[in-house]
């Protein structure tokens, strides 16, 4: 099967993207190969703007380079107009209740993108209007992320099946939304982290039950060289993430262990890649010989979020042109 041929099971009912858990193993295959569509459209320069005349805001409470960019060029790209939104003006939460900014803001916006602390506020803007809201980063899933390693991984691979991705390092919202993605379309996943560093209970049972459907694994380890044996991709991420700040130092002693260097990438497949969400700190979590060598595909997994973003936001808004 090619990813821009899969067939969908069932029609596609999604109006957010929250959380990858709140998806069907299908529909997580279908948002991924819309944005592989997209992505082939954009790629031979062919106008592609299925959300013309809709408005979408981005609403950002963290730093965002990747997100912002990627999110405000994939909008245009649709034919949709981004609005980024003053989180100071509007003071959601604080200057006025979460509620009431949604029942406001979606009379104007078509969708929302929103990179914030937390991830309730996400359920709260959903249920309060009619639009779209899209997790653009919470404390707890980092849900477009995993759908560009996913595309990432099947543009390296062409197939799902048989492949086994080893995440090191922290169990935070980026090793959260692998876990659910991998295990939904059945990629084996193992997970090693510090001891008391490891991923959510709930999010773990959650990736385990997509497991059980798809044929694939899960797995949470503590031995980083156990989870890259065998692996088809080797994953990372910061050891300290945005608000962490304060245990940089701590952490940094704490995870020295779980460092992706060449003697750790030894123990994968001869053909294994490194893949990181960025930005990376060369020397903590990575060395600059594996992020900057032939097996790294960094940067073209970086760009895979502005071709799944725009998958994901025609899909859920897309219902509304059609």
């Amino acid at each position: 099967m090619k990813l821009l041929e899969y067939k969908a099971q069932k029609p596609f009912q999604q109006k957010h993207l929250l959380t990858l858990m709140d998806y069907t193993p299908d529909e997580i295959m279908q948002v991924l190969c819309r944005g592989a569509q997209l992505k082939a459209l954009q790629q031979a320069r062919l106008p592609h703007a299925v959300l013309a005349g809709q408005s979408i805001g981005l609403y950002f409470t963290k730093p965002s380079a990747r997100t912002r960019v990627s999110f405000e060029v994939g909008i245009h790209q649709l034919g949709a107009q981004p609005v980024v939104l003053d989180v100071e003006a509007i003071g959601m939460g604080q200057r006025e209740s979460i509620e009431d900014v949604a029942g406001v803001l979606s009379r104007f916006l078509d969708g929302l993108m929103i990179r914030t602390f937390e991830q309730n506020d996400l359920r709260t803007l959903a249920a309060g209007g009619n639009w779209a809201v899209i997790n653009g980063l919470t404390d707890d899933f980092h849900p477009c992320q995993a759908l560009a390693d996913l595309l990432t991984l099947w543009e390296n691979f062409e197939t799902f099946r048989g492949l086994k991705l080893a995440y090191i390092g922290d169990g935070n919202n980026v090793a959260h939304s692998l876990m659910l993605g991998c295990a939904a379309v059945g990629v084996d996943i193992a997970v090693a982290t510090p001891k008391g560093y490891e991923p959510n209970y709930d999010i773990t049972a959650a990736a385990l039950r997509f497991a059980a459907q798809s044929g694939s694994t899960v797995q949470v380890l503590h031995d980083p060289r156990q989870a890259v044996h065998g692996a088809h991709a080797v994953y990372t991420d910061v050891w300290a993430s945005m608000g962490q700040e304060v245990e940089k130092d701590a952490r940094a002693t704490l995870f020295a262990d779980y460092q992706v260097n060449e003697n750790l990438m030894r123990f994968a497949n001869n053909n294994a890649i490194f893949l990181h969400c960025l930005p990376a700190h060369r020397g903590d979590e990575v060395t600059a010989e594996v992020i900057d060598g032939t097996q790294s595909r960094v940067f073209a997994q970086a760009e895979n979020r502005l071709h799944m973003q725009k998958g994901v936001m025609a899909m859920v808004l897309g219902q509304k042109n059609g």
